[in-house]
């Protein structure tokens, strides 16, 4: 396949039996950009293991990814080859708490093709009769943990964003989940997204916290009604870890403070919300990382606990 696809229809295949779907709600959120706390991860994952699904669509991930960049795993038994984990981008069709369906876009983020990726994902979208596109991952911020967990909002019309933001115009690595509200919104689509903050110092770490604000957020712009239990009892075991490991240690509690410090200053200003990074008498993002990571290193098991 060359390096792009004039017929959306050619990257992705989809069910023939599918039940009669009036207006559902498209969720997305891929691997590979920037998901600090593992916060698409997470709410992916619940919704998956909470609700009833099956896979509708899939996209023809020959033609999207680049395998050398992001090798699947095998599995070799002795003598021979046992397994492929091929990945897989997918659609999955499920139902909310009352029985409402709704559309899940999961899997790699693609490597190449992305307007032609777009172009079959908004194919899909008119297709099916979508009628609201919602992504949500998490991004690192220079809050603390010890506050609301916050989130921007942007959206291709302002009216589907109930807050406002701090941010103006800046310029930032793109994305194919970014690419794909705009190129919804200059089709006349409605879609918006959710960057959850994290915690700079729980970025690389899972952070359920932020999962539950990315929950809330979907239902807030939605209307589904979702599973949050078993979520909300994550993110408390792992705020109950947080603070036992800060406590006692005096360079860590000095830098939660003056984040704190900094948070309260715009809090009492505006809106969580527009907690944004700003130029302040503060330690820099390279100083604190600094000292968390030395507070980390000392502590039992590298993986995804803080």
């Amino acid at each position: 396949m060359g390096e792009t696809v004039r017929n959306p229809e050619d990257l992705y295949e989809l069910d023939t039996d599918l039940p009669e779907l009036s207006g559902p709600v498209l969720l997305h959120s891929l691997d590979g950009f920037v998901d600090a706390g593992s916060t698409g991860q997470l709410l992916r994952e619940h919704l998956l293991d909470a609700l009833d699904h099956r896979v509708i669509a899939r996209f023809d991930v020959d033609s999207l990814l680049d395998y050398r960049a992001r090798r699947p795993m095998m599995v070799y038994d002795r003598d021979h080859w046992a397994s492929y984990d091929a990945p897989e981008l997918v659609v999955h069709l499920l139902r909310d708490e009352v029985g409402t369906p709704f559309l899940l876009l999961s899997g790699p983020e693609p490597d190449r093709l992305w307007e032609g990726f777009t172009a079959a994902v908004r194919h899909l979208v008119e297709r099916l009769g979508v009628r609201l596109v919602v992504g949500f991952h998490g991004i690192p911020m220079g809050v603390p943990h010890t506050r609301p967990v916050g989130l921007t909002s942007h959206a291709t019309r302002s009216e589907l964003i109930s807050r406002t933001s701090w941010f103006d115009k800046v310029q930032v690595p793109g994305s194919a989940a970014a690419l794909l509200e705009l190129r919804l919104g200059e089709a006349g689509h409605d879609a918006l997204g959710f960057a959850v903050h994290v915690p700079h110092y729980l970025a690389q770490a899972a952070y359920p916290a932020a999962a539950v604000a990315a929950l809330e957020a979907v239902v807030s712009a939605t209307g589904l009604v979702l599973p949050s239990d078993r979520l909300r009892e994550a993110a408390v075991k792992t705020d109950a870890e947080i603070a036992e490991q800060v406590a006692g240690n005096e360079e860590v509690e000095k830098v939660v403070r003056a984040l704190e410090e900094q948070y309260d200053a715009f809090a009492g200003a505006a809106d969580r919300e527009s907690l944004l990074a700003e130029s302040q008498d503060m330690p820099t993002a390279e100083e604190i990382a600094a000292q968390f990571e030395r507070f980390l290193a000392e502590q039992d098991g590298p993986d995804s606990q803080p």
